[in-house]
């Protein structure tokens, strides 16, 4: 763990290395199950620009008519149709109808004022009606537009050599592709997806065949192109031969009105009213039944007809609306950018939750330019790499440093858990702030403990040093986790002393502190012999303890030195801490090893069973504090016997404190009868003889007064 902590910066490099490299060379495998879906999704977000971002304007002198299914099977029903040539052909003849009726719609169109028509249909076989047609399309030369195509299904078989699909020679005289009146409607998917986001207005041979393009031979021209010449915007179509990136218009800008209403009086009349809707428009005519199926996969609609794909191209042609995509070079420093910042992010901001907030907030605010790059400028900036670079790299290297924190503070807490006890660990650690402010001094209830060796200091100067540290090692640390599986602090360690608190770094309630506190005294206790009993099997001497508990208002701080070297104790001071610092030194006089104040006896007196011991009057106090020595908890199994002899006990204290001393003493004697060698019992007893004797003067009130420590 020193290891990553020293190499931290190094370890975050090759994070970002990594994933800044792992995301570079997925451009190189497109394929690559997992590298590839970096770079699709990035056609995928652009996708998403361009359904949600600006459109092409709609243009109000564009109109489709569709080849619908009302149109493929027109009825007469009242009306007469007979001197309406037009519906007679389309009536009576399944389609594709007689190329009359397609120079009759001419006429129709254009002596209502219509600007231009294009014909998403390839008519490459002659028919009945081309005649017809054909005088049509001269007439009206200049304002027409048919289509083209090409087989691509046999380049292959026939050696790379591209078949064309033109139309027939019986309405355009060859060489057909070369007339300004045909364009080409093929279009070029997207290889990676079959979906369709460019156009190309002019192309050559070798591009059918997926090759570049070859500027020596003389292009064909698209659909829109042709039209886009017509119409007075030659200048308007890109130079190159390569295909451009489309700015689509809204989906529903371009509904398809039926072809047959063309026709119909009464709709001509209502719909069209006389003709004068098609006044200066450009009109597309082609498929927009469902059966003929002539739609493409496109960005905005996966099934956009293909008579107003043409429509978009136009308009975008017109209004220059094309997109650029991101060089990738620049794509390719945007990767680097991104993974160098989120490494600069995680390894000079040092905030976990700061530097997510950072790496979303970026993440957010690129999202935001590339939409308003696509929006004004066209810019398709490349956002799926180098935020998978900079997120990945930047979310990677916060799991490091999370990893790296918790192991660091579990280093941190195994450590001071050595020295200090584990509440206030976890409290430093999990709250550093409230801890250290409520270090800075404050008065709280607490309930301490002190425990010592009885006769140690003794022991200490005649034993083996290295043997009594060893056996002192042993004696604390079976004493110590009592005070931690209490949830007590381990305020300090003096000598072979404990001092332990309950109620200064956290608190459950006076009385919950209280008892947790008898709960590790009596812990202490059931400990202490078995210790004893391992060191008499190694030939040790056996040790004693005495333990004082004390409950009180205390002043809770860290209390030292700031200079020259700031060193500063968490601990407890006050009279609370000094009373059981006192209980503790007086087991020695009462011989018993547990001795609890009042304050805290009477907290916890449901839980717990005691034995009255004294009145007693402390060094430093004026004032005199009942003691008692703890039995029990109330739930283990105490002897009965016991208790129910207790209560004499209790009784003889009563009258031995109000003088009653001969009454006192045939209580303690009947007690002693059954536990004769107790102590406490055999000291009531002496004093009550004594004072029977000679019984003491009028001030006296059963208070010990002890002068020293």
């Amino acid at each position: 763990m020193h290891w990553l902590s020293r190499h931290r910066l190094l370890i975050l490099s090759l994070i970002a290395v990594f994933w800044t490299g792992l995301v570079g060379l997925a451009h190189f495998f497109p394929t690559a199950p997992f590298l590839s879906t970096v770079w699709r999704g990035e056609r995928t977000f652009a996708d998403v620009l361009r359904r949600e971002g600006r459109k092409t304007m709609t243009h109000s002198d564009f109109a489709f008519l569709g080849i619908d299914q009302t149109s493929l099977s027109l009825k007469p029903e009242e009306e007469d149709w007979s001197n309406n040539r037009a519906l007679q052909l389309m009536s009576e003849n399944a389609y594709p109808w007689p190329r009359e009726v397609w120079g009759l719609l001419l006429d129709r169109l254009f002596q209502a004022g219509a600007r231009l028509v294009m014909f998403d249909i390839v008519f490459d076989k002659p028919k009945e009606g081309d005649d017809i047609f054909r005088a049509a399309l001269d007439r009206y030369r200049d304002k027409v537009v048919i289509a083209a195509n090409f087989d691509l299904s046999r380049v292959r078989q026939l050696g790379g050599i591209t078949v064309n699909v033109p139309p027939a020679g019986s309405l355009i005289p060859p060489p057909q592709m070369q007339d300004d009146r045909v364009g080409c409607v093929i279009v070029f998917p997207d290889p990676l997806d079959n979906r369709i986001r460019s156009v190309s207005y002019r192309f050559t041979d070798p591009q059918l065949r997926g090759d570049p393009p070859s500027p020596n031979e003389v292009p064909y021209e698209a659909l829109s192109t042709r039209a886009l010449r017509k119409l007075g915007h030659a200048g308007d179509i890109p130079g190159d031969l390569e295909g451009q990136l489309l700015r689509c218009g809204e989906v529903n800008a371009y509904a398809p009105r039926p072809l047959g209403e063309v026709f119909e009086p009464k709709s001509w009349r209502a719909n069209y009213k006389d003709g004068a809707f098609f006044k200066d428009k450009i009109v597309v005519v082609g498929a927009s039944s469902q059966i003929a199926h002539d739609v493409f996969d496109t960005p905005i609609n996966p099934e956009t007809p293909g008579p107003v794909f043409h429509l978009y191209t136009l308009a975008a042609a017109m209004d220059h609306e094309f997109l650029r995509d991101t060089p990738i070079r620049i794509g390719f420093i945007l990767v680097l950018i991104g993974g160098a910042t989120a490494w600069t992010l995680v390894a000079f901001l040092r905030r976990p939750f700061l530097t997510f907030a950072t790496l979303l907030l970026i993440a957010a605010a690129y999202l935001g330019l590339a939409r308003i790059l696509y929006d004004r400028v066209g810019l398709l900036l490349m956002v799926v790499p180098p935020m998978s670079a900079f997120l990945a790299s930047g979310l990677s290297g916060l799991g490091f440093e999370y990893a790296l924190e918790r192991l660091e503070k579990l280093r941190t807490r195994r450590t001071l858990e050595r020295y200090v006890s584990k509440n206030l660990v976890k409290e430093i650690l999990d709250n550093p702030g409230g801890y250290y402010n409520s270090m800075l001094g404050s008065r709280k209830p607490v309930t301490v403990l002190f425990s010592d060796l009885v006769g140690f200091t003794n022991l200490s100067e005649k034993a083996d040093p290295a043997a009594l540290v060893a056996q002192l090692n042993r004696y604390l640390s079976s004493m110590v986790p009592m005070v931690f599986d209490n949830g007590g602090t381990l305020d300090k360690f003096i000598g072979d002393a404990i001092m332990a608190v309950w109620g200064n770094v956290s608190s459950h309630g006076a009385a919950e502190d209280a008892k947790a506190a008898v709960r590790a005294a009596l812990g202490m206790r059931r400990e202490m012999p078995k210790l004893n009993a391992a060191w008499r099997a190694e030939g040790m001497e056996p040790l004693a303890f005495g333990i004082g508990i004390n409950h009180g208002e205390a002043i809770v701080g860290n209390i030292g030195s700031y200079e020259p070297h700031e060193r500063l104790d968490p601990t407890v001071i006050g009279d609370a801490v000094n009373l059981a610092s006192r209980l503790e030194a007086l087991t020695r006089i009462y011989a018993v090893d547990v001795l609890v104040g009042q304050s805290a006896a009477e907290l916890v007196r449901d839980d717990f069973h005691f034995r009255s011991v004294a009145r007693v009057q402390v060094k430093g106090k004026s004032e005199p504090v009942e003691v008692f020595t703890l039995i029990g908890a109330r739930k283990d199994d105490v002897d009965p016997e016991f208790l129910k002899w207790l209560d004499v006990y209790e009784e003889g204290i009563v009258k031995f404190r109000k003088r009653d001393f001969k009454d006192a003493k045939i209580l303690f004697s009947h007690f002693l009868e059954f536990y004769p060698d107790d102590s406490l019992g055999k000291m009531y007893l002496a004093s009550a003889l004594e004072y029977e004797q000679a019984p003491p003067d009028e001030a006296w009130n059963a208070v010990e007064v002890f002068k020293k420590k």
